[in-house]
């Protein structure tokens, strides 16, 4: 019985750190346009348009182009999911099927939220997404509406 309680309270130990660290690693991600860059709040799904390669305008008018995070990136899937509502394997289809059909490539994507935030800060035309953390003042975080 003792033996028994003790591999009860190691698994138990075992779930509580596992469930520590990944609220500890879990990021957050905003989404950002250059300084210079006029819009200050967008809906989800203008947000999404612009992802799915469905606009290439900002509701302005002016340009829009979308960068991205790599693939099996957390802070892409999140994106993703929220914005979206695609699952990785959703997305994976549906850039197949835009590929193939020559309606749309998906977004070009860099390595990390410092290299998004850097190409986003000198072009007023694009927008990303990047972890919360490495926001600055080079580029603006934008409110993202229902």
């Amino acid at each position: 019985m003792r033996k028994l309680f003790s591999l009860f309270q190691c698994g138990l130990a075992c779930v509580l750190l596992w469930c520590a660290a990944a609220s500890v690693s879990a990021a957050e991600f905003v989404v950002v346009v250059s300084a210079k860059n006029p819009v200050a709040t967008l809906r989800a799904e203008q947000v999404a348009a612009i992802f799915l390669s469905q606009t290439g305008r900002f509701p302005g008018g002016e340009e829009a182009t979308a960068l991205d995070l790599p693939v099996g990136s957390p802070l892409r899937d999140e994106f993703y999911n929220k914005i979206a509502a695609r699952t990785p394997a959703l997305m994976k289809a549906y850039w197949t099927k835009m590929v193939f059909t020559g309606r749309g490539q998906p977004p070009r994507e860099l390595p990390n939220s410092a290299a998004v935030r850097r190409m986003v800060a000198d072009n007023p035309a694009m927008i990303a997404y990047i972890d919360r953390a490495a926001l600055d003042a080079s580029v603006k975080a934008i409110q993202v509406t229902p």
